[in-house]
């Protein structure tokens, strides 16, 4: 009896695979990077690229007005880290948004906070003018918070709340829940792709103001001109 052909059937899998790497590389084409925590550190620390200098990395943070110990990194599928959008939150916090080709965004927040902004479950913290709440519940070791706009998961760690936030029209819960158990401090070799190169936050002179007198306090110069 002569056996049956039948084509293979492509897995669902190999879709799923081709589709992510996809949404990766279009992300890297739009000034983005593939998010930092992507490659384990035992990866990084086999591979033949010298370890960054530690106190370059410092010096760089510092230019950046970064405390390099407060520079976190995520991951999420289809998602890339926005070189431009890094910077300094409040006197010594980070932030940094992660996009992807549809433009979704997840954005990763590292600040010194008091605990109700981590735990939600007294409502949102005072001040915050955030809108009402529509749900409050700890997952794992996280505040899981979300608006009828927006939502987010957050963390107390050493001192600090980690929050990983977005819109729930842009970003699934799964997805941003995805991201929040991926964040971690950045190592060295996380620090050396995140923070600006040498020199590039050094030379950003500050705006000039030309309503300061040049001597005394600095207080602005109010005085009316003659058109006024």
């Amino acid at each position: 009896m002569t056996p049956r052909f039948r084509p293979p059937r492509l897995r669902p899998l190999l879709l799923t695979t081709t589709l992510t790497m996809t949404l990766a590389l279009a992300a890297t084409g739009c000034g983005t990077e593939p998010a930092p925590g992507s490659q384990t550190a035992a990866d990084r620390s086999s591979s033949a690229d010298p370890a960054p200098d530690r106190a370059e990395l410092e010096a760089r943070a510092s230019a950046a007005q970064l405390v390099a110990e407060h520079v976190w990194v995520t991951e999420a599928a289809g998602y890339a880290l926005a070189r431009q959008s890094v910077g300094v939150l409040g006197d010594d916090g980070f932030g940094s948004v992660y996009t992807e080709p549809d433009g979704g965004q997840i954005r990763l927040s590292v600040e010194r906070l008091p605990h109700a902004d981590a735990d939600c479950t007294d409502g949102p913290a005072p001040g915050s003018g955030q809108e009402p709440l529509v749900a409050c519940e700890r997952d794992g070791e996280q505040w899981y918070r979300a608006t009828e706009s927006g939502h987010a998961y957050a963390r107390e760690q050493g001192g600090l709340v980690v929050t990983l936030s977005g819109t729930r029209q842009e970003v699934d819960r799964a997805t941003l829940r995805a991201a929040a158990l991926a964040a971690h401090r950045a190592d060295d070799y996380e620090l050396d792709r995140v923070l600006p190169p040498a020199g590039e936050a050094a030379g950003r002179a500050p705006v000039k103001r030309g309503d300061l007198p040049t001597e005394g306090d600095g207080a602005p110069d109010n005085e009316v001109g003659a058109s006024g």
